[in-house]
């Protein structure tokens, strides 16, 4: 009608996007159902039929409403923030568990809050404090060297799960790996190829070093090479690994294979035997643990132990959440086995290898 005004169907509601940001009520207005419907829809209610879903959330979609965290906490008294601090945001084994705990958190509608105290107690108490002061839902302790007084205060303020570190505590849950089982496996792989001459770069203090320091070391003399023991201090960073390779050729004659406390400090050995003109594996077997895309690289192929970083990661979301959702009290400790990865940096030692050839060569065929 001329010089009239048109009338919108129903459901056909405009705001201008200018004017401010569109609340729970123009996204009603615009699906034509009622607020009370776009909220349960929001907070993924089954108790909403698809049809009506779908047009809730085209009507959000054109819109750009976005549902407001602050209020959604205050109703349901949560942030729905997950505090995940982070050993060494250097090392790729926690940029893997942290995949596995972002894939989790949004699958459960939580946010991950991130950072690091870089290994240091003091820097991680701080650290520590800081999530739990922005009202953190729960915390997920990835390889800390945090004081075991810290973790346990934490606890009691909200859940706390420890990754690649052990818990013995009922208020505390964990999920690791089986750091003992895993270094034997390494042990027993470089005996399987001749080797005698083994020693140990472990990790210093960090999660898990000493548990593998003793798997090492329980391995070794299981095959009764308890002479050929030998630990080397280092460090779970590639400059530990590297100060620790040469401190072991400085200590005279050279072994013909390396345990490497993680993959980092493998590949900083591995750099400290090509500087001083040490073939891998000719000369020295290099194996490492952890098996992260570091190991998996062309010009690094490094034999190492894998342990599933993204499953641990996920896990520790579930555990977290276990406690939130269910109430659960008592302490969850899950240990996760470990696998041997072989790839190129481990072969039989250059004298097995002379005395088989040999072998073959002086075989007279029938």
């Amino acid at each position: 009608m001329k010089g009239g005004t048109a009338r919108r169907p129903p459901g056909d509601w405009n705001v201008n996007k200018a004017e401010g940001h569109p609340t729970i009520l123009d996204v009603a207005r615009r699906a034509g159902v009622s607020k009370s419907l776009v909220s349960l829809v929001m907070r993924g209610s089954a108790r909403v039929s698809d049809e009506r879903r779908q047009a809730v959330l085209a009507a959000a979609d054109q819109l750009g409403y976005r549902p407001n965290a602050v209020a959604r906490s205050l109703v349901r008294q949560r942030s729905f923030v997950i505090g995940v601090m982070l050993s060494d945001l250097h090392n790729p084994f926690f940029t893997e568990v942290v995949d596995g705990i972002e894939v989790a958190a949004i699958a459960a509608r939580y946010r991950a809050l991130f950072n690091t105290g870089s290994r240091d107690p003091e820097r991680e108490a701080v650290a520590l404090e800081t999530m739990l002061q922005l009202r953190t839902d729960g915390v997920i302790l990835a390889g800390t060297v945090l004081r075991p007084s810290a973790i346990t205060a934490a606890a009691t303020r909200v859940p706390v799960v420890l990754v690649a570190r052990p818990s013995r505590w009922s208020s505390v849950d964990s999920v690791t790996n089986d750091d003992r089982a895993g270094a034997r496996l390494a042990v027993d792989h470089l005996v399987a190829l001749g080797h005698r001459r083994i020693v140990h770069i472990d990790g210093g203090t960090g999660a898990g070093a000493a548990a593998r320091r003793q798997g090492y070391t329980d391995a070794m003399i299981e095959h009764r090479l308890t002479g050929h023991i030998r630990v080397i201090p280092g460090a779970f960073t590639e400059e530990g690994g590297a100060s620790g390779l040469i401190e072991m050729l400085s200590r005279g004659r050279v072994p013909t294979a390396a345990f490497v406390a993680n993959d980092l400090s493998a590949v900083g050995a591995l750099h400290a035997l090509e500087e001083r003109g040490l073939r891998v594996p000719q000369d020295v077997s290099v194996i490492g643990y952890d098996n992260t895309s570091l190991a998996a690289m062309g010009h690094i192929d490094l034999t190492t132990i894998h342990q599933p970083r993204r499953e641990m990661g996920a896990t520790a979301v579930r555990l977290l959440l276990e406690r939130l959702d269910q109430g659960r009290r008592r302490g969850r400790h899950l240990v996760v086995p470990p696998t041997l990865v072989v790839r190129g940096t481990t072969a039989p030692p250059s004298s097995a290898r002379r005395r088989r050839q040999r072998s073959v060569e002086g075989a007279t065929p029938r």
